[in-house]
C-alpha cells in the first residue's frame, strides 16, 4: 500500500514560481470539479501572502496521478523563513529544485540544496519561466551543476533528471522543444525519480509532528508524517514530549490531505501525512509513538535566529485610540501563541517588565509577524533591530550574511560604495553581458538594516537584492550610526500646512497637514545628522488686515509616508516604532525634550567605543 506515495517539497530562491507550479499540478491533476471558481496562486491562502506575492508558511497539499498519491509541500522562498524550509524537508522523501531558467541560482537555492543534500533527499532539478525572453537553459543547469560540486555533492546525488517548465501555462518537457503539452512528463519524473516511503504498517508507531493548526470546533490539530507504523481512529497514543516525558493522549479525529480539502479517515499508515484532531499541549518536533512500547523520534533541528528586536507595549499619548490589545498580558499571550506554529523564533525577557526581546531569521520576518499582529488589533512600539552575538572560545562573534546584488553596470560604483562603508567585501562579479552585473559580497548581518531601501534609492529601484546566513565571524566593532538625523515634534496638537511648509526645505518630511502629532514624534529627516525639534502646530496669525485665503498659495511637496519595514530600517538606537491598526508612527523613546541626550553626543559615545 505504501508504494503508491511520493511525499516531496517543493524548493526554491523566491519568486522563482513554486507556488504557480503547485496551481498547475492541481488543476491538470483533476483535484478541482470544472466548473469551480478558482484564484492564482491557491497556496498562499493568508492576506499578506496574497498581498505581498510570495509565500510565508509551508503548506501542504495532495493530488493522484493515476493510482499513486503525491503529498506536495509548498516552501517560502525568503531566507528569513528558513525555518519553514527545514520543517518541511522533515517531511519528505525528495525534492524537487526549481531554478528560474533567467536569474538561476541564487542564495536561498543555495541554502535549501544545502539542506536537501545533507539530508540525503534525491532531488528532481526543475527550469522553469523558459518562456522568458533572457532565459539562458544551459548556462544555468551548468551553474547547477557547479552549485552541486560546490557544495560536495556525491557522484549519485549529481546523477539527477533535469526537466523544462513554464508553470503559468502548465507544460513540462523532457527536452526542450518536445511535443509536450502538459505536466506529464513532471508527473511521471516525480513518480519514477522519488523513492516510496519507508517503514512497516504493523511497526511500533511512529508520528513526527511538523506543524500545527486550529480549529474552533476541534481545537489543535497537529499536522505530521507517519514514519512507522498504523494510525488508528480512537486509539490511546504516547506524545513523546520535548522533555522525555511520554503523556498520553486520545485521537478524536484523523484527516489525510486531498489537494485543497481534508478527508476524514479511519486509518492512516506509515509514509502518508496526516492531521490529529484532540492532541492537546502538543508542539512541533514532538512525535507520537505507541504507549506500550514507545519509540520517540529525534526532535526538529531548527538553524540559530540573527537578528534580535525589542517589543513593548505602547505608551505613547495617543495609546489605546485604535487598537483593542494594548497590555503587556495581551502582547506576553499573543507573542506566547506564535512560539507554538513559528518554531525558528524564540522570545526572551528584556530589560524591563513590559518589554520582549524576540528573536528571528531576518528583519522581513519579525515585520511580517509585527503585521500580522497590527491587523489582529494589537497595539505596540518595536526598537531597531540588533544582531545576535555569541562567544566562543572567550571571543565574541557575530552572523555574516552572502548578499547577493544584481543592478545595471553604470550603478558599480556606488552600489560598491554603500556596501564599503558596510564593512561588505566583494567576493565574485559575474557580467552576462546583458547590461547588468551580479556582486556577490560577504558582509556582517548588521551591515543589512537600512540597506535595501538605501540601494533602492541609490539605483533607482532597479537592485535586485538576496542575502543568506553564512556562518560566524569575529565581532568587528561598532559601525556608523544613520548619517541623517530627525526632525521631531516638540508640542502635541494637529500639524498645518503653513508650518510643514517652513519646514521642508530642512528634510525629507514624513507627515502631511491635519495629523496628530505629540511631543517627541518623528515627523521627518532632518538633512543633517543632528535632530532638530520643531513646532508642527503652528498656524499663520490672521489679522484684520490679511484674508485667510493667502494661505491657499502653499504648495507643499508630496511627504514620504514610510510602511512597516521602511520605519523598521530607518530608526536608530533611541528610537521607536509605534505600531497600531490605522497608523504607523515613528517616536523617540525619551519623549520629553528636556531629559532626552543629544544626537551629536550618541555619535561622540558610539565613536568612541569603535576600536582605532
Amino acid at each position: 500500500m505504501s508504494q503508491s506515495i511520493r511525499n516531496i517539497a517543493i524548493i526554491a530562491h523566491v519568486d522563482h514560481g513554486k507556488t504557480t507550479l503547485v496551481d498547475a499540478m492541481l488543476r491538470q491533476s483533476g483535484i478541482f470539479r470544472a466548473n469551480q471558481a478558482m484564484v492564482d496562486r491557491v497556496m498562499d491562502s493568508n492576506d499578506l501572502e496574497r498581498e505581498r506575492g510570495i509565500t510565508i508558511l509551508a503548506k501542504n497539499t495532495a493530488l493522484f496521478f493515476h493510482d499513486t498519491k503525491i503529498n506536495i509541500v509548498d516552501t517560502p522562498g525568503h531566507s528569513d523563513f528558513g525555518g519553514e524550509v527545514e520543517r518541511a524537508l522533515r517531511m519528505v522523501d525528495g525534492v524537487l529544485l526549481l531554478v528560474d531558467a533567467s536569474e538561476g541560482p541564487l542564495p536561498q537555492t543555495r541554502y535549501v540544496l544545502q539542506k536537501a543534500l545533507a539530508a540525503k533527499l534525491p532531488q528532481i532539478v526543475v527550469l522553469n519561466k523558459i518562456d522568458r525572453s533572457d532565459a539562458r537553459t544551459a548556462a544555468v543547469l551548468d551553474e547547477i551543476y557547479g552549485l552541486f560540486i560546490d557544495l560536495d555533492a556525491t557522484e549519485d546525488q549529481l546523477d539527477f533528471p533535469v526537466l523544462y517548465t513554464n508553470a503559468k501555462t502548465g507544460v513540462a518537457h523532457r527536452k526542450l522543444g518536445d511535443d509536450s503539452g502538459d505536466l506529464r512528463p513532471l508527473f511521471e519524473a516525480i513518480v519514477s525519480g522519488i523513492p516510496a516511503p519507508a517503514g512497516d504498517p504493523d511497526g511500533v508507531l511512529q508520528v513526527q509532528v511538523t506543524n500545527l493548526d486550529y480549529s474552533d470546533f476541534l481545537g489543535r490539530i497537529a499536522i505530521g508524517r507517519v514514519f512507522n507504523g498504523t494510525l488508528h481512529r480512537g486509539s490511546e497514543v504516547g506524545i513523546a514530549k520535548l522533555s522525555g516525558v511520554i503523556q498520553p493522549t486520545h485521537l478524536t479525529k484523523l484527516f489525510t490531505f486531498r489537494g485543497l480539502e481534508r478527508d476524514e479517515a479511519e486509518t492512516v499508515i506509515c509514509g502518508d501525512m496526516v492531521a490529529i484532531a484532540g492532541v492537546e499541549g502538543i508542539q512541533i518536533g514532538e512525535s507520537i509513538t505507541s504507549i506500550e512500547n514507545p519509540a520517540p523520534l529525534e526532535p526538529l533541528t531548527i538553524d540559530e535566529p540573527t537578528l534580535a528586536m525589542v517589543f513593548t507595549i505602547n505608551n505613547g499619548p495617543l495609546s489605546g485610540r485604535d487598537g483593542n490589545f494594548v497590555t503587556t498580558r495581551d502582547l506576553r499571550s499573543r507573542l506566547q501563541k506564535e512560539l507554538l506554529t513559528n518554531v525558528s523564533i524564540r522570545i526572551e525577557d528584556a530589560e524591563s517588565v513590559d518589554s520582549f526581546r524576540v528573536l528571528g531569521r531576518g528583519e522581513l520576518q519579525l515585520a511580517i509577524l509585527i503585521e500580522t499582529m497590527r491587523r489582529e488589533g494589537y497595539e505596540l512600539l518595536v526598537g531597531k533591530p540588533e544582531i545576535v552575538v555569541r562567544t566562543e572560545h572567550g571571543k565574541k562573534l557575530e552572523p555574516q550574511e552572502l548578499l547577493v546584488i544584481d543592478c545595471p553596470e553604470a550603478f558599480i560604483g556606488i552600489v560598491m560604495e554603500s556596501i564599503g562603508s558596510r564593512r561588505g567585501e566583494l567576493a565574485k562579479m559575474v557580467n552576462h553581458g546583458s547590461g547588468r552585473v551580479r556582486m556577490e559580497f560577504r558582509i556582517p548581518s548588521r551591515g543589512l538594516i537600512g540597506l535595501r531601501g538605501q540601494l533602492l534609492t541609490d539605483t533607482r529601484g532597479t537592485a535586485l537584492i538576496h542575502s543568506i546566513f553564512d556562518g560566524w565571524i569575529p565581532y568587528g566593532g561598532e559601525m556608523a550610526l544613520r548619517p541623517t538625523g530627525a526632525l521631531v515634534a516638540d508640542r502635541p496638537g494637529p500639524s498645518t500646512a503653513f508650518a510643514l511648509w517652513g519646514l521642508q526645505e530642512r528634510g525629507e518630511l514624513f507627515i502631511g497637514p491635519g495629523i496628530e502629532v505629540y511631543e517627541g514624534m518623528i515627523v521627518g529627516e532632518n538633512s543633517r545628522e543632528a535632530d532638530m525639534d520643531v513646532n508642527v502646530t503652528k498656524e499663520k496669525k490672521q489679522t484684520n488686515m490679511r484674508a485667510s485665503s493667502a494661505d491657499e498659495a502653499i504648495r507643499l511637496i508630496p511627504h514620504r509616508a514610510l510602511n512597516l519595514e521602511q520605519a523598521i530600517e530607518f530608526i536608530a538606537d533611541d528610537e521607536f516604532v509605534e505600531v497600531t491598526p490605522k497608523i504607523i508612527r515613528l517616536r523617540k523613546k525619551v519623549l520629553d525634550i528636556k531629559k532626552r541626550p543629544r544626537r551629536w553626543q550618541q555619535i561622540r559615545a558610539s565613536q568612541e567605543l569603535t576600536p582605532s
